[in-house]
């Protein structure tokens, strides 16, 4: 905060009273808190995203400190995109043990790849650090193969600062805004009571945009591709 400071100054051979208000310095690092999240579809390009923030705040000479859940065996111990980005990352089983790891003061920036695995902690865990003066970033799907809010992402972006939300190309007709991630199991729509989380890359997930997502509710009713719509009652 500002403060104010009296002191007497000479002038004209006579003590004058003066006041000064003095402000405290400050750098690049003490106004860097923020909430950051990066959310799409699968393929979309989330972890190649955290990934470049990351080295890009490392290459600044800024404390990078990275994580993904537990349960995410796939790349070992770092963030990793299908493009082949990469950057170190520490596996935990809830949200909140990053706190034990971080140091209690920032500046620095703090990374969550998957945030949509996380428990609900993740919320809580990113005001404490955000309280903190760290900037945090977390990367993770939106919404889940039901085209519904996926784990704490919905908390996170009705509290986030900044939203990059990322789009992907839709493997059924090409469109270059897909936002939903088809559930696939052998070759067909999972059906609405399938699990939830399950850790897996192509195999098991598709990007596709609104028009070729099919819900899991709709999966035996017609299915119309982006450019073949049904005509509606008013005949549009």
């Amino acid at each position: 905060m500002p403060q104010e400071i009296d002191f007497l100054i000479i002038h004209c051979g006579m003590l004058e009273p003066a006041r000064i208000l003095i402000r405290p310095m400050t750098t690049p690092f003490m106004k860097i808190a923020k909430l950051h999240v990066v959310c799409g579809c699968m393929s979309s390009g989330k972890s190649s995203e955290l990934a470049r923030l990351l080295r890009r705040a490392a290459y600044a000479k800024i404390p990078v400190y990275a994580f993904k859940p537990g349960t995410d065996t796939r790349d070992g111990a770092a963030v990793r995109s299908r493009d082949g980005h990469t950057h170190e990352a520490r596996a935990i089983g809830r949200a909140f043990e990053a706190l034990a790891i971080v140091p209690l003061n920032g500046p620095g920036l703090v990374g969550f790849d998957e945030a949509q695995f996380f428990d609900d902690s993740l919320v809580a865990t990113a005001e404490d650090l955000l309280r903190r003066g760290y900037e945090v970033v977390c990367a993770g799907l939106d919404t889940d193969f039901r085209g519904e809010p996926f784990g704490p992402m919905a908390q996170l972006l009705a509290r986030a600062d900044d939203v990059n939300k990322l789009t992907a190309v839709c493997v059924r007709c090409g469109d270059r805004q897909a936002t939903r991630s088809q559930r696939l199991i052998n070759g067909e729509p999972a059906p609405y009571d399938a699990p939830t989380v399950l850790v897996g890359g192509e195999e098991c997930y598709e990007a596709r945009c609104r028009s070729c997502h099919e819900e899991p509710d709709l999966v035996h009713c017609a299915v119309f591709s982006c450019k073949e719509k049904p005509r509606d009652d008013y005949g549009v």
